[in-house]
């Protein structure tokens, strides 16, 4: 079953690369990622349940994946819709995207296995 649904990730994340949504979501990361909503995520990471995945996004090791439905239980209505409304796209296509980018997007803004104080 895993095999299907990294199947399907890896053809969303070819056919979002290749109609620049992916691209749209990473600027979207870019601009959201500061050192406060990075510590705003882990709050409600820890709310929603998921604390130990989005931590592992921050930490060193291995980025713990995260479904859909869970980035659904992380994201507050106001998020989602802040989404919508940046990229002009309908949140069920914006989710999975973002499902699939935003631990390596906060792995990367976290690069000494914390969250930053402040911005460089």
């Amino acid at each position: 079953m895993s095999g299907i649904f990294n199947d399907v990730m890896g053809k969303l994340s070819d056919l979002a690369g290749a109609s620049g949504l992916s691209q749209q979501v990473h600027s979207y990361l870019s601009q959201l990622l500061t050192p406060a909503t990075i510590g705003s995520l882990v709050t409600q990471a820890e709310q929603a349940g998921l604390g130990d995945k989005v931590r592992s996004w921050i930490g060193d090791g291995h980025n713990l994946p995260i479904s859909t439905d869970e980035l659904r239980s992380l994201l507050s209505s106001q998020q989602v819709q802040a989404m919508v409304d940046k990229t002009g796209l309908p949140a069920a296509t914006i989710l999975p995207v973002l499902a699939h980018l935003l631990p390596e997007a906060v792995n990367t803004q976290t690069p000494q296995g914390a969250v930053p104080t402040k911005t460089a």
